[in-house]
């Protein structure tokens, strides 16, 4: 995508060179949309160097601005834009809160880059104090993580390229040109507003095309459901085949506590990547347990449920009706049935101005929100929340 990318910094190399950031290339990208789109199989470790080179242009170009950015601040913005991601588990989003109980990646993040900063020592530490906000330079922050910063940049064009919808390319090198700082706070220059409004237009058409299409939720909570499947029949004493990192997860349920006070936790959860679960489903398609093996059996060979998604919410007596169909015509308790029947919602909004703002440097000196600036309908129209209902089931 962007050519040749140069490594500024020995430290970034060692840093990129540990096997727990070495891991992110056994981490798709995108989940399970490769079910979808058979191209998309690019992983967090590419767009993880990609989010870097972006970030050493920014920097480039804030500099030329008179910004001032010193060499040690440089390669903390450096290391907290590789780690933004470290903290995903396999198949990234897709099993976010099933591997360790109701535990954001963005937690698991923080844990593993304070695990890293003992091992080299404290050379992380500025890089940590950006990530969280913590850092007196609040722009420095905005970088890696806002409504226009690297990690987005990234993402939307790489996932376009891969999965070949062109409609998510956004000109991130224009929109980082136009970049300045006013006030400690990230600014574009009012000239920078139509690649900002197609930014935000693009992020819209991403969500419902590719990372919320319907096909792809169905794949995903698929393997949720067989996920909590196999940490049902873990639980109770069924013997499962599984790597050591995931049958400690299967065996046990891991909260944020746990992870936060038990090393060895966190160090199976940083040896568990995508290949764990994608051996395990290919055995578990002959285990004794129906329900397991057909859901195992099912995603291996992508024979997905069927999926209906609205606007407004099903029913219950529809979900119910569902549930009642598959355990008749499968003789499956209603209990067992569940595991088949899915039904849940999800939501997109392109811009969300009560959490942050894109910030316009106008001609005139005054900083004002994209959405205001804008005299196209699609910022402020966007910056609502769309939220869709669905219900998928075996046929």
């Amino acid at each position: 995508m962007y050519g040749f990318i140069t490594i500024r910094h020995p430290f970034i190399l060692e840093l990129i060179d540990h096997p727990w950031f070495q891991r992110l290339r056994r981490i798709a990208q995108l989940g399970l949309s490769h079910m979808v789109y058979p191209g998309a199989l690019h992983n967090r470790f590419q767009h993880a160097i990609g989010a870097m080179h972006l970030m050493q242009n920014a920097i480039d170009e804030l500099r030329l601005k008179g910004n001032e950015i010193d060499d040690e601040e440089e390669v903390a913005l450096l290391c907290a834009i590789l780690l933004h991601d470290i903290g995903h588990g396999p198949f990234s989003h897709a099993l976010e809160y099933t591997i360790a109980s109701e535990v954001h990646h963005e937690k698991i993040s923080s844990l593993i880059m304070a695990q890293l900063n003992e091992h080299f020592k404290g050379r992380l530490t500025m890089a940590i104090a950006i990530f969280n906000n913590q850092y007196h330079k609040r722009f420095l922050h905005q970088l890696v993580s806002s409504q226009l910063d690297m990690d987005r940049l990234d993402y939307l064009a790489r996932d376009s390229f891969f999965s070949g919808v062109v409609e998510g390319q956004v000109g991130s090198e224009r929109i980082l040109k136009m970049l300045d700082v006013v006030d400690d706070q990230l600014v574009v220059e009012e000239k920078g507003i139509y690649s900002i409004e197609k930014f935000i237009v693009a992020r819209r058409f991403m969500y419902w095309q590719v990372y919320l299409h319907k096909t792809v939720l169905s794949a995903e909570f698929m393997l949720v459901n067989a996920l909590r499947r196999a940490q049902e029949l873990a639980r109770s004493g069924v013997e499962l085949h599984c790597s050591p990192a995931l049958r400690h997860f299967l065996y046990h349920k891991v909260t944020l506590s746990d992870l936060e006070g038990d090393p060895a936790a966190l160090g199976y959860y940083a040896a568990l990547d995508d290949f764990d679960i994608a051996a395990a489903l290919k055995v578990w398609q002959q285990h004794e347990d129906r329900v397991l093996s057909m859901l195992a059996s099912h995603l291996v060979n992508r024979s997905l449920f069927k999926i209906e998604i609205q606007r407004d919410p099903f029913t219950p007596n529809r979900v119910n009706s569902e549930i009642d169909r598959v355990a008749a015509k499968y003789g499956f308790s209603n209990e067992e049935a569940a595991y088949f029947v899915i039904h849940s919602s999800v939501d997109n909004r392109a811009y969300n101005s009560q959490y942050d703002v894109i910030r316009i440097l106008m001609k005139d000196g005054s900083v004002r929100d994209a959405a205001e600036v804008s005299d196209h309908l699609n910022i402020a129209a966007l910056s609502s929340v769309v939220e869709k209902h669905f219900v998928a089931y075996l046929r």
